[in-house]
């Protein structure tokens, strides 16, 4: 490793990717768990056979996760295009509510001044 200091996005993206490998590799721990806990139910598979059904279980945990976590994601970002939209629509009634009242309170204070 250098002595090179590190920018912070680098830095960032580089603890999001160890996050990323984190997390896959615990799916995978768990996906494997849950493979043995329902291979040990069936106690009349032979080794060769209990090994190929916890290989199939696994990959088939992992694809279900996969989805889960693609399904989320995909949620997540319309979530946030939606109160995007939500909030620059509550800012621009905001903001003419201001203007309008600013408005209004000139209105008077003008009338309120060239009042004899």
């Amino acid at each position: 490793m250098d002595d090179r200091p590190v920018a912070p996005a680098e830095a960032a993206l580089l603890i999001h990717e160890i996050e990323g490998h984190l997390l896959v590799e615990s799916a995978r721990t768990e996906s494997r768990a849950a493979a043995a806990r329902f291979t040990a139910r069936l106690d009349w598979l032979t080794q060769a056979q209990r090994e190929e059904v916890e290989r199939v279980y696994t990959e088939d945990h992992m694809a279900l996760t996969r989805h889960t976590w693609r399904h989320t994601a995909h949620r997540c970002r319309e979530l946030r295009a939606e109160y995007e939209t939500r909030y620059r629509s509550l800012r621009r009634r905001l903001l003419a509510g201001a203007l309008l009242g600013m408005t209004f309170a000139l209105l008077v204070a003008g009338a309120w001044v060239s009042a004899p």
